[in-house]
C-alpha cells in the first residue's frame, strides 16, 4: 500500500538553491534603497560623521536581515510566516529626527524605540481581535493607496534619486525606461523559471548599461571594510524622554496599521488567509524586531511594501524565498564591503523596476476591489474618500506641516492615512446602527475561482466566497 505524500503549500515549499538565491537577491536588490534611506535622513539630519553613518546602516540591514528571517520562518508566537520582508518604516523619520535634534540625542531616540516595541508586542493580541474590521472594502482600498503611495518614489529614483544634481535629466529617465522595458520582456518572453526572476535580470541589466555610461560610483566600495559587527548600545545606555516616548508611541501604532494591510495583502496573493492569530504573531514579531532595532543601533521595523509587490509580480510564493534575502541582508550587514557593491546601484534603475512592483500591489487592490458590491450602498465614497486623503499628502508634501506632531505623524504617511480613513468609513457606513452588515473576513484570495454571477454579495466588503465540492470553504 502506497503512502500518500501531504501537498505542501506553495507559501512552504523550498525552492532549489539556485532559484532560492537568485529569488532572495531579487528581494535584496528590490528594498535595499529603501532600507538604507531612514538611517541616511536621520544620520544626516543630526550630521553624524561618515563612520558613524556607515555604522547606522551596517545596523540597519543586520537587523533588517534578523527581523526579515523571524517573520517568515517564525519563532513559537512570533512571526507571520508569509513571504514578507522587513525593513525601517519611513513613518517614525520625522518624528526621530525631531527626538535626534532637539529631544534627547541618539540615545533618547533608542529608548522610544524599545518602548514602542515592547508596546507592540503587548498590543498584537489587540490588533489580533480587530481583524473583522479589514473587510474586502477595507483592505483593497489600503493596498490600492499603498500601491499608489509607492509609485512616486519609483518616479523620484528614476528622475536620479531626490536631491541630485541631474535631478530628471532625460538620460536618467531613459535609463529608466530602458530597464522597465526590459524587465517587461523578460517577463513576456523570458522561459519559466527566468520571467520570474524579471526584475533581478532588470536590475543587473540597467547596472551593467549604466557603468560604461558613467552612473554608477563604486569608490565607496575601496572605502568600506570587509567586516563590521554592530555591537549593543554602541553609542551609550538608552534614555526615556516622555515626550520621545510617546511620539514613538503613536508611531507604534501607525506601524501596526500599516503592517496589517500589508500582511493580508500578501496573504490573499499567495491564497493563505490570515487570520486573527496569525495577524497577531506578525505583528508580535514586528515589535520584537523593533526591541532589537533599539538596542542594536537602528530604528523601528514594519513590513515593507516594495516587496508586496514582487511577490505579487512573480507569483513566488514561498516564504523560504524571503528568509533566503533575509540572510543576505544579514551577510551584508556584517560585510560593508558586500553593502557597498549594492549600494552602487544607480537610482533610476531602481526606478525603472520599482514602476512594475508598485504599480502591481495598485492593481492588487483593485483586484480585491473587483470583489465588492456598489450598489445601493456607501462603499465607493469609503473607497473615493480613503483614497483621495491617502494621496493627499503624497501629491502635497507638507500640507500638515502646521498641524501638531502626532497629527503629523499619522497624516503625512499616505498609506496611514488612507488606512485610517476606510478603516472609520467603513464603521460609520457598514458597522454603527443602520448601516450595511460588513464582511467579517480578509477578501478572497488572488488565486481563488471568480464569483458567480447569482452569489450573494456582502454590502460591507466583498463578495460571498463559494463552497467547493471539497466542502472547504475558499479563503
Amino acid at each position: 500500500m502506497t503512502s500518500v505524500r501531504p501537498v505542501r503549500h506553495p507559501v512552504d515549499e523550498i525552492p532549489p538553491p539556485g532559484r532560492l538565491t537568485a529569488l532572495g537577491l531579487q528581494h535584496v536588490l528590490a528594498m535595499y534603497a529603501g532600507a538604507v534611506a531612514v538611517p541616511l535622513i536621520v544620520g544626516g539630519a543630526m550630521k553624524l560623521s561618515p563612520a558613524d553613518l556607515a555604522y547606522l546602516i551596517n545596523a540597519d540591514l543586520l537587523l533588517c536581515g534578523i527581523a526579515t528571517v523571524l517573520q517568515c520562518v517564525g519563532l513559537w508566537r512570533f512571526g507571520v510566516r508569509l513571504p514578507i520582508m522587513q525593513g525601517c518604516t519611513f513613518a517614525a523619520v520625522t518624528p526621530m529626527v525631531l527626538i535626534g535634534t532637539e529631544g534627547g540625542g541618539l540615545t533618547a531616540i533608542y529608548g522610544s524605540v524599545i518602548v514602542s516595541g515592547l508596546a507592540m508586542m503587548l498590543l498584537a493580541p489587540v490588533f489580533g481581535r480587530l481583524l473583522r474590521f479589514f473587510p474586502p472594502l477595507v483592505t483593497g482600498t489600503v493596498i490600492l493607496v499603498i500601491g499608489l503611495s509607492l509609485l512616486p518614489v519609483a518616479g523620484n529614483w528614476a528622475a536620479g534619486g531626490q536631491g541630485a544634481a541631474d535631478f530628471g535629466a532625460p538620460r536618467n529617465i531613459g535609463l529608466a525606461a530602458a530597464v522597465l522595458v526590459l524587465v517587461i520582456a523578460v517577463q513576456r518572453f523570458g522561459p519559466g523559471f527566468l520571467g520570474r526572476v524579471a526584475v533581478l535580470v532588470g536590475i543587473l541589466g540597467g547596472t551593467a548599461a549604466a557603468v560604461p555610461l558613467g552612473f554608477t560610483d563604486f569608490s565607496g566600495v575601496g572605502d568600506s571594510e570587509w567586516v563590521g559587527v554592530s555591537t549593543p548600545f554602541h553609542f551609550g545606555a538608552p534614555t526615556f524622554e516622555a515626550a520621545a516616548v510617546v511620539s514613538m508611541l503613536i508611531v507604534a501604532l501607525v506601524t501596526m496599521t500599516e503592517t496589517t494591510g500589508d500582511f493580508i495583502a500578501v496573504g490573499e496573493m499567495t491564497d493563505r488567509a490570515v487570520d486573527g492569530r496569525r495577524l497577531a504573531d506578525g505583528l508580535r514579531a514586528d515589535g520584537a524586531a523593533t526591541v532589537l532595532g533599539g538596542v542594536f543601533n537602528t530604528f523601528p521595523y514594519t513590513a515593507f511594501a516594495q516587496n508586496v509587490g514582487l511577490v505579487g509580480m512573480t507569483r513566488v510564493r514561498s516564504r523560504w524565498v524571503v528568509a533566503a534575502a533575509g540572510g543576505m541582508l544579514v551577510v551584508l550587514g556584517l560585510a560593508p564591503k558586500l553593502g557597498a557593491v549594492v549600494a552602487a546601484v544607480p537610482a533610476p534603475v531602481l526606478g525603472g523596476a520599482g514602476l512594475v512592483m508598485f504599480g502591481t500591489v495598485a492593481a492588487s487592490g483593485l483586484r480585491t476591489l473587483a470583489g465588492v458590491g456598489f450598489r445601493d450602498n456607501h462603499n465607493l465614497t469609503v473607497v473615493a474618500v480613503s483614497v483621495g486623503v491617502g494621496l493627499l499628502p503624497v501629491g502635497v508634501p507638507g500640507i500638515y506641516r502646521e498641524f501638531p506632531d502626532w497629527f503629523q505623524t499619522v497624516m503625512d504617511s499616505g498609506i496611514s492615512a488612507g488606512c485610517v480613513t476606510a478603516i472609520a468609513l467603513n464603521l460609520l457606513f457598514n458597522h454603527l446602527p443602520g448601516g450595511r452588515t460588513p464582511a467579517t473576513g480578509p477578501a478572497p484570495a488572488a488565486d481563488s475561482a471568480p464569483v458567480a454571477a447569482d452569489a450573494p454579495v456582502l454590502e460591507g466588503g466583498g463578495a460571498q466566497h463559494t463552497v467547493e465540492q471539497t466542502g472547504e470553504q475558499r479563503v
